[in-house]
Order: structure tokens, then C-alpha cells, then sequence
């Protein structure tokens, strides 16, 4: 088993109405009982934006300095995640695929390096 991170960024998901946001919302839920029945959800969450980041941490003087914000050459914002403990790349991929048609934008997949044993 592999653990992939699905992700997208903020600006990837459209504008919605509320009642648009709750349908796929229902059917985001929906999809993540069924991958905990599945044994293959590990940990997920969404709703990020610009608005949700508490800080950065630029670790390059040798000790952290911690500023508000991200940092300003930042375009992209992660808008949610899902991770999952998957077989391999196809079974990560068609896991992304549900997600992306369950909320109605584009998934990215990562697989996470192998884990040292």
C-alpha cells in the first residue's frame, strides 16, 4: 500500500451558489463513507483559501521567523485535500476521479516517497 495526497487548489474550484456548495458538499461526504468503507481513506479536509493562512515560516536564517500571511509570490492556494492508502497509481487515480466528479473541479495526485522501513 502507498499513501497519494488528492489535492486541488482554491482557484481551481468555481464560484457557487449555497445550495450548489451543499449538494457537492452531500456528495463529497457521501464519497468519503464510501472510501472508509473502502479501507483506503486515510485523512482529509477542505475549505482552505488565502483566507485560512495563519502564517509563513522562512526557516533560512538558521532559526524560524514566523510572518502573517503566505508569502507574497504565492498564487496558488491549497483549497482542500484527501489522503489515501491505496494498491498503487491506478487505484489512487480512480479515487481522484470520483473526487473530481463528486465536487465538480480538478484533483491533482501525489504519491507520497516510499516509506522507509
Amino acid at each position: 500500500m502507498a499513501l497519494y495526497l488528492i489535492a486541488f487548489n482554491d482557484e481551481w474550484a468555481p464560484e457557487l451558489t449555497s445550495e450548489e456548495l451543499r449538494e457537492r458538499g452531500a456528495a463529497g461526504m457521501a464519497l468519503i463513507e464510501e472510501m472508509t468503507h473502502a479501507g483506503v481513506f486515510v485523512f482529509g479536509d477542505g475549505g482552505l483559501d488565502a483566507s485560512t493562512v495563519v502564517c509563513s515560516v522562512d526557516p533560512s536564517s538558521g532559526s524560524p521567523v514566523f510572518t502573517d500571511g503566505p508569502f507574497t509570490e504565492t498564487k496558488e492556494h491549497l483549497g482542500g485535500f484527501t489522503v489515501v492508502d491505496v494498491l498503487d497509481d491506478t487505484a489512487a487515480r480512480y479515487w481522484a476521479g470520483r473526487i473530481a466528479v463528486a465536487v465538480g473541479w480538478p484533483q491533482e495526485v501525489h504519491r507520497f516517497p516510499a516509506r522507509m522501513a
